[in-house]
């Protein structure tokens, strides 16, 4: 097998992605990386975070900066090291980024998320 490997460098500089209907100003999240159900990607939106519901569960790494998480009515002050779980379907976003924020994203297990153990 070889090696999955990408660095925020190198995905970072690939933004904006390409420009579509759904995002017009282009592409805010890039894909590092993907095996199996799991997906990984680094997320930078630019001014506000136009994000639905995902299928899957994620987990938000942030990279840099600082941003207000929501998520089920909750807001959260969040900034780089900071981890979030985010279960399948739940409304999220960041709200109050800093120019400079960006966040792993990892995306995986089946739609609708897995069971609580």
């Amino acid at each position: 097998m070889s090696l999955l490997k990408a660095t925020a460098g190198e995905l970072l500089a690939r933004l904006p992605g390409p420009r579509t209907r759904e995002w017009p100003d282009g592409e805010t999240f890039t894909v590092a990386l993907a095996h199996g159900s799991m997906s990984v990607e680094i997320y930078a939106p630019v001014g506000t975070d136009p994000q639905t519901p995902h299928e899957q569960d994620e987990l938000y790494i942030v990279h840099a900066g600082t941003a207000v998480f929501l998520m089920d009515g909750k807001r959260e002050r969040v900034s780089a090291a900071t981890v979030l779980f985010v279960p399948a379907r739940v409304e999220h976003r960041f709200v109050e980024f800093s120019a400079d924020f960006s966040a792993w994203v990892v995306f995986w297990g089946p739609p609708g998320g897995e069971r609580p153990a």
